[in-house]
């Protein structure tokens, strides 16, 4: 029997993607709810090539960070911890100073409320 291949089905999945993106988006998501086996290798994967972060990784698999941590540092798969690039930390210092001023905003709006 021979082997059946869906490098078609991914070339048209992309393709479908720019047209039904809703569709494809319900698709993929009801397809990693129902396979682990899969939603863990494509996050997996999508940390190895960079693409997310630690911290995104375990919030698609639905661990904290710690626990996800820890799993990979048994499985051997590297960890990349803090700002790879000088660029990445300063776009982490000026998000969370943004962070910072949106909250001191909030508790400002929430404290004159209260008077």
């Amino acid at each position: 029997m021979a082997v059946q291949t869906y490098e078609w089905a991914l070339t048209e999945l992309v393709k479908l993607q720019q047209k039904q993106p809703d569709l494809v988006q319900a698709a993929l998501e009801r397809t990693l709810r129902e396979d682990s086996v899969l939603q863990w290798s494509l996050v997996v994967n999508a940390y190895l090539d960079e693409v997310i972060n630690l911290g995104k990784a375990a919030e698609l698999l639905g661990m904290h960070r710690l626990e996800l941590q820890e799993r990979f540092t048994e499985l051997g798969i590297p960890l990349r911890l803090g700002a790879a690039t000088l660029e990445d930390a300063q776009a982490e210092v000026a998000a969370l100073r943004t962070w910072q001023t949106c909250a001191a905003d909030k508790g400002r709006k929430v404290h004159a409320r209260r008077r």
